[in-house]
């Protein structure tokens, strides 16, 4: 078996840890092998036989010619079909985020074609990389269409309207950490193309957006005392609930209450 690694673009090498080569004749391959987690996904081309993939449940499916394979969480059993001959992109724990179509998490311990994730372009990525006659030639096409792919607006628009639908649905009540654990992207790139794209960082929509929910109980007028709403809309405390009233609305809590509540009510949740 002959395994070879090689070194990214440097403008690529956020996302991507390496490129590897594996070739061997069938007669030299093993029958089957055990891969485990290693938090990197991989995009991966059989340049020459496929792959049997095993289930948890027993059963095993052919895999695809060209896929990206999502988060590994479990052991998995894979075995050649006759001649190996792959290519392989292992990209960096979270540096798939920047060029999916869709949000990660579906992906995990699936092997997605490319033509899935890309539509007709995961097509056009193929075959090039296929018929190449080197590894340096399957490098170059690959780097080409991942820049392209950084580029575009897609992958920041899944992301960031995942990210907005986890705050809207917690009601703000979620840390940025949380928040970039669950969309499995870095904090700082999280926070970079929130605001690019919303305006805001992740930090003040859910402010905002728990500020709103407590409005919304203040308009229900089903509160006994201040100290209750802000137990409601889950502030830390009373004084966390009224420095963020502040902050959004430049007055009290109890001012905004005697002063600006029934105008305020006709917009609160509207659609």
């Amino acid at each position: 078996m002959d395994y070879k690694t090689y070194v990214p673009d440097t403008r690529l090498s956020e996302y991507i840890k390496c490129y590897w080569t594996l070739n061997a004749p069938a007669e030299h391959t093993p029958e089957k092998q055990r891969i485990v987690p290693d938090g990197c996904m991989e995009m991966i081309f059989h340049i020459k036989d496929f792959y049997r993939q095993y289930q948890a449940d027993g059963n095993s499916i052919v895999q695809p010619r060209c896929f990206v394979f999502g988060q590994i969480t479990q052991p998995l059993d894979i075995e050649p079909t006759g001649e190996t001959g792959i290519f392989s992109v292992r990209f960096q724990p979270e540096g798939f985020t920047a060029f999916a179509a869709m949000p990660v998490g579906n992906m995990e311990n699936r092997a997605v074609p490319l033509e899935e994730l890309f539509g007709d372009e995961g097509v056009q990525l193929a075959e090039p990389v296929l018929q190449a006659d080197s590894t340096e030639q399957r490098i170059e096409i690959v780097e080409a269409f991942l820049r392209s792919k950084l580029i575009t607006a897609e992958s920041v628009q899944m992301l960031i309207k995942s990210s907005v639908e986890m705050i809207m649905r917690l009601n703000g009540q979620v840390s940025v950490d949380a928040l970039s654990d669950s969309m499995q992207v870095n904090r700082r790139q999280l926070e970079r193309k929130f605001a690019g794209a919303i305006g805001l960082s992740p930090k003040q929509l859910s402010k905002i957006v728990r500020l709103q929910a407590a409005l919304k109980i203040l308009s229900a007028q089903t509160f006994d005392n201040l100290t209750a709403v802000a137990h409601e809309g889950n502030y830390y405390d009373q004084a966390h609930f009224i420095k963020d009233f502040r902050e959004f609305t430049g007055m009290s809590p109890k001012q905004f209450y005697a002063d600006n509540l029934r105008i305020s009510a006709l917009f609160i949740g509207a659609e």
